[in-house]
């Protein structure tokens, strides 16, 4: 295995990079079960002897990130992909039965999962590590080589991970490419077999095009304004402590995190004393208090102050949520949690993904008007009700689309292995995570075993009698 610490490549050394893995995978097409669960067992002992390393990288990137957060979003869900793919990859790989017609018969038909050869995996900041790692999981145990492109807005994580896979795979198995954002468009323009972005959909739109020029398929894992829908008969107490954990984890940087919360009209104040009391008992410090996440960027927290600026001139109410009282560096990366009453559809914060500590509060007159409200907006990436009444949480889930969903919690169905995980509409589109990351990694060849003797063969040519019957027989009315 290489030694070398990568440094960040030029474009026209990325062809190389590209050329070099995609030999390789015309060369040995069909990786064994064995080789594929090496490359795993690489992957799990790179994410266990490095996860320091990360969590330190990470904080840097940051300018203070959690260190538990970091090692339960970043490297715990990590080694979960990988472990359930080590798991299930002799089942994954086997031809799958499919059933036959009578008409077909004795024929067998199969689906055989094939490698597509190499998948690129363009990551994003807000999750360095687990968006490049989990979805490699998926990609090897499907047999492929893996190509990835860390963002340039984390460059120590991005470093990191460069050497740790340089260090654990071979340069015709897996490889890191570090570079700025002309880089990524050059890296959206390689022939490659598949493509995974995650990102804004605005960027994705971008990469998608880049794709097309080669006929790339694509998985897009997006975001968009996730909502949160409190029923009529949501505990708001309970409802309120999942929701503010599940919004200030990574101070708001999710792609599911809740974006804004529909609530009963005349509960406002209910829901504020309710949000007041949770961040109290997660965050009674703030400024200095090592469990709360900074802003990744000085200019992504220039955008969130906007927000709340454009939203304070139209006359929305700001609460902040600050336990201690404390003051907050004008310029700084660290941002308080905030509620926002009285929204309106113009403002700011109600046209784009907030991915920040803000969240805005919209009264509703019944649940049917928190169901329109969703489904007259783009189909988000995931969506939360809170209900003590089961049919309450079946409406919604059965009247509105998304991505996912989860009922009476938050952001917890991304961490399960055994759901699928993506978008639909402007969130997004293709799904992996577990069995469907391989599927999604893979190509599921068709395949149909004829018998010696085939039944189909009495429909051949020349036509007589026979076979004027049986289609008269096939076309019946039913």
């Amino acid at each position: 295995m290489s030694r070398e610490t990568p440094t960040p490549i030029a474009e026209a050394a990325l062809h190389s990079v590209f050329e070099r893995l995609h030999r390789a995978s015309r060369r040995d097409p069909a990786p064994s079960e064995r080789l594929r669960a090496d490359r795993l067992r690489r992957l799990l002992a790179m994410l266990l002897e490095h996860k320091n390393e990360f969590v330190q990288a990470i904080s840097s990137d940051f300018g203070g990130r959690s260190r538990h957060e970091s090692l339960l979003a970043e490297v715990f869900t990590s080694i979960e992909a990988v472990r359930h793919a080590q798991a299930n990859l002799g089942r994954w790989m086997k031809p799958r039965r499919r059933p036959v017609r009578w008409m077909f018969l004795p024929g067998r038909a199969e689906v055989h999962p094939q490698p597509i050869g190499v998948v690129g995996i363009i990551s994003p900041w807000n999750y360095p590590l687990q968006l490049a790692a989990s979805p490699m999981a998926g990609a090897l145990a499907a047999g492929n080589r893996v190509m990835v492109k860390p963002s340039e807005l984390t460059p120590a994580t991005g470093a990191v991970l460069a050497r740790a896979i340089a260090r654990s795979f071979s340069p015709e198995e897996a490889a890191v490419v570090e570079g700025d954002a002309a880089l990524a468009a050059a890296f959206a323009r390689l022939p490659l077999d598949h493509l995974l972005f995650t990102g804004s959909t605005r960027i994705g739109r971008l990469v998608m095009a880049a794709a097309a020029a080669n006929l790339t398929p694509v998985t897009l894992e997006l975001g968009g304004k996730s909502p949160v829908i409190l029923a009529p008969s949501a505990d708001t107490e309970a409802a309120l402590k999942r929701v503010m954990a599940g919004k200030l984890l990574n101070a708001g940087q999710t792609c599911v995190a809740p974006d804004y919360l529909l609530a009963p009209s005349g509960r406002e104040q209910e829901v504020v004393a309710a949000a007041s009391r949770a961040v109290r008992r997660l965050y009674p410090t703030l400024a200095a208090n090592p469990n709360y996440t900074s802003i990744i960027s000085a200019t992504h927290a220039r955008r969130l102050r906007h927000l709340l600026a454009d939203a304070r001139e139209r006359g929305a109410q700001l609460i902040e949520l600050n336990p201690a009282g404390e003051r907050f560096e004008a310029g700084g990366r660290r941002l308080p949690p905030v509620l926002v009453l009285g929204v309106q559809e113009d403002m700011a914060l109600m046209q784009e993904e907030i991915f920040g500590p803000i969240l805005p509060l919209i009264p509703t007159h019944s649940l049917e008007e928190a169901i329109q409200y969703v489904s007259r907006r783009p189909r988000p990436l995931a969506l939360y009700v809170f209900a003590r009444r089961r049919a309450e949480a079946r409406e919604v889930l059965a009247r509105t689309i998304s991505g996912g969903a989860c009922v009476n919690d938050v952001v917890l169905q991304v961490a399960l292995e055994t759901l699928p995980f993506g978008g639909v509409g402007a969130s997004g589109m293709g799904r992996y995570h577990g069995r469907d990351g391989f599927d999604r990694f893979s190509n599921l060849k068709a395949v149909f075993r004829q018998r010696r003797w085939a039944s189909t063969a009495l429909l051949h040519p020349p036509y007589g009698h026979f076979a004027e019957r049986m289609l008269r027989f096939l076309l019946r009315p039913r």
